[in-house]
């Protein structure tokens, strides 16, 4: 599994740059790591609860906290702070971004949604903890 040896936050640009030590460096997009975020909120508990999100174009990193030698966990300014991106994750969403993009823009489609449309209000569903 490579391993980051260099992480810079863009904040004008909105991409996270990661540097591994395989030689590999890929610069990705916040939206793409917000719509992608590896959290329950996000994927779901579950195959089949995956939560798509939309109006995230505009998102940054406000801070950054590093999870032992194997994760960072950023917080958006939407207030999303709960995935925890490994680095192999990182290097997942960086090496398949054009994939990840096409999989995005098709499920948006597929739901009669765009990427600037609002999210949706939160009912009161059963997992209060996100």
């Amino acid at each position: 599994m490579p391993v980051p040896t260099e992480i810079t936050v863009h904040q004008q640009s909105r991409v996270l740059e990661i540097a591994f030590d395989d030689g590999a460096r890929h610069r990705i997009p916040f939206e793409l790591m917000r719509v992608y975020s590896p959290s329950a909120e996000v994927m779901g508990h579950g195959p089949g609860q995956e939560v798509l999100q939309t109006g995230k174009r505009d998102v940054v990193i406000t801070g950054l906290e590093p999870v032992g030698h194997y994760a960072v966990r950023p917080e958006f300014s939407d207030g999303h702070a709960s995935g925890l991106f490994t680095w192999d994750y990182l290097y997942k969403l960086g090496s398949q971004q054009d994939t990840l993009w096409r999989d995005y823009e098709a499920r948006l489609a597929a739901a009669g949604k765009g990427r600037d449309d609002a999210m949706p209000v939160k009912g009161g569903g059963s997992c209060h903890s996100h």
